[in-house]
């Protein structure tokens, strides 16, 4: 039970309203509603006056879900960080559930932008359509260059709005009393959303392999074919905006309470080494170019990334180990 919990079982207890509880400790009721829907946190100097009022100790008002300090070990080195309220986890909070779907959205149309390009392509060679290849080409490409277009420019925008927030990625921080059973409490109900999110989209990405499958299997119309590859591609498309739309939401509860990708050490790990993925995939890059270039197959060419991936998966994994390992011993 997280502190705005307990103010409003105890006011409830003792039979008191919003407004009766304001006046015995000569605040507003506004503060008494903000405190107790989670918007702000009471002052301590009104903890105390809480605890003398409801009869109970400020370690049941602070402790448990809302200990961020321990008054008691004082021996333990304290921590250093940016210190957030619970007035700006709100706000950022708040902020990424509207970039949460723009960006999912954004995504969404850049996996949609070609299927204009294929569904004319297949309609022009398959000689449906009185229209010439050129022709279908032409518009194709205009439809995926203006939904490419159209998702950068969301990409820019919406990420102008999280630039503010880019600390908490890379700086070690400290919540604020009360900030982290808040940020808790909510990502314990977003859990309901979340997992089924990421089970619609693991779905979705499976069914849109089966009409392809189908089809190859009991018909050879090759226009057949070029729909289940758009069917393919649109399933893929709504799957990944609730795979991008949950994650990004579910990540902003775990970079404020320091969990996952965004511990202290993994964000030390960054500081120190985390220009080396940059270097890593430059490189890559320069030698995919050079095969396909002097060997001239891009058919096969694109191998090399999907081997890339695995190799810098084992990569970071090996130097992160070796890093914790160095921490560790020193």
């Amino acid at each position: 039970m997280i502190l705005a919990e307990k103010i409003t079982m105890l006011r409830k207890k003792n039979g008191w309203s919003q407004e009766e509880l304001a006046d015995k400790l000569q605040i507003s009721r506004q503060s008494v509603s903000k405190w107790e829907s989670g918007a702000s946190i009471p002052d301590l100097d009104k903890i105390i006056k809480m605890s003398n009022l409801f009869g109970v100790s400020t370690d049941y008002l602070l402790k448990d879900e809302l200990e961020t300090v321990s008054y008691s070990e004082t021996d333990a080195p304290e921590e250093q960080g940016r210190s957030v309220s619970v007035e700006e986890a709100n706000e950022y909070m708040k902020t990424v559930e509207g970039f949460a779907g723009k960006i999912a959205l954004a995504v969404s149309l850049c996996i949609l932008s070609p299927i204009c390009l294929i569904l004319l392509a297949g309609l022009a060679e398959c000689g449906i359509a009185h229209i010439s290849e050129g022709l279908a080409a032409g518009i194709g490409t205009a439809v995926l260059l203006i939904l490419v277009a159209a998702a950068v420019g969301i990409m820019i925008l919406s990420g102008l709005s999280m630039d503010r927030y880019e600390y908490l990625e890379k700086e070690d921080i400290l919540l604020q009393y009360g900030v982290q059973g808040i940020v808790e409490n909510k990502k314990n109900k977003f859990d309901r959303t979340f997992y089924p999110c990421i089970a619609i989209g693991v779905m979705c990405c499976i069914l849109g392999v089966v009409p392809l499958l189908v089809v190859g299997a009991v018909s050879s119309d090759d226009f057949a074919g070029v729909v289940c590859v758009a069917v393919l591609l649109a399933l893929i498309a709504v799957g990944v905006f609730f795979f991008v739309w949950a994650g990004v939401i579910h990540g902003s509860f775990e970079k404020l309470l320091q969990q996952g990708d965004y511990t202290r050490e993994n964000k030390d790990f960054e500081r120190r080494l985390g220009f080396i993925p940059g270097i890593y995939w430059c490189v890559i890059t320069a030698i995919y170019l050079g095969i396909s270039f002097t060997r001239g197959n891009w058919g096969s060419s694109w191998v090399i990334w999907p081997v890339a991936g695995v190799l810098f998966g084992a990569l970071m994994g090996i130097m992160k180990a070796v890093y914790a390992g160095k921490k560790d011993r020193n």
